[in-house]
């Protein structure tokens, strides 16, 4: 039997697998395209940073990571305070990473990106979106959902 998750267990672990595998699906697309991970890192930093973000080195690339540790976090954070108070949000799994990713990717791209100090155009182009929406539905949002279930469960055993 299995126990209930406190709180602070399911933001932290919640949190820092959907950070893991989003950056890990990041970082590999990166590469496919020719880029390094320290500049995909670089590519996140310059949200806060601008456009410095790219001569910063290593340090820059650390700060990348660090900020998209903070946003999985963040959103872990809001998804479960969300489910807390509407239990729906998390009886099915599968619909709720489904649109909590889509949510979260349209929030970056459209509203957190556009008023971050991130230097370029918010582009959609075909196949980048498709994988980066199905990585926010299934390699982001599907931890988050799980392990707000782990916390919000109501038996020792469920």
């Amino acid at each position: 039997m299995q126990q209930r998750w406190t709180v602070p267990q399911a933001i932290l672990i919640g949190g820092a697998l959907a950070g893991l595998l989003d950056i890990t699906f990041a970082i590999s697309f990166a590469m496919y395209n020719g880029l390094t991970a320290e500049r995909l890192l670089q590519v996140v930093a310059s949200g806060l940073v601008g456009k410095s973000a790219f001569s910063g080195g290593f340090g820059t690339a650390a700060l990348g990571l660090a900020c998209h540790f903070l946003l999985s976090f963040v959103w872990m954070t809001l998804f479960f305070l969300a489910a807390r108070q509407v239990p729906a949000l998390a009886a099915r799994p599968l619909v709720a990473a489904v649109g909590y990713g889509i949510l979260v990717f349209l929030a970056m791209r459209l509203v957190v990106l556009p008023l971050s100090a991130f230097p370029n155009a918010v582009t959609f182009k075909p196949l980048a979106t498709t994988l980066d929406l199905l990585s926010h539905m299934f390699l982001f949002a599907l931890p988050i959902v799980w392990a707000t279930r782990k916390a919000l469960r109501r038996d020792a055993g469920g």
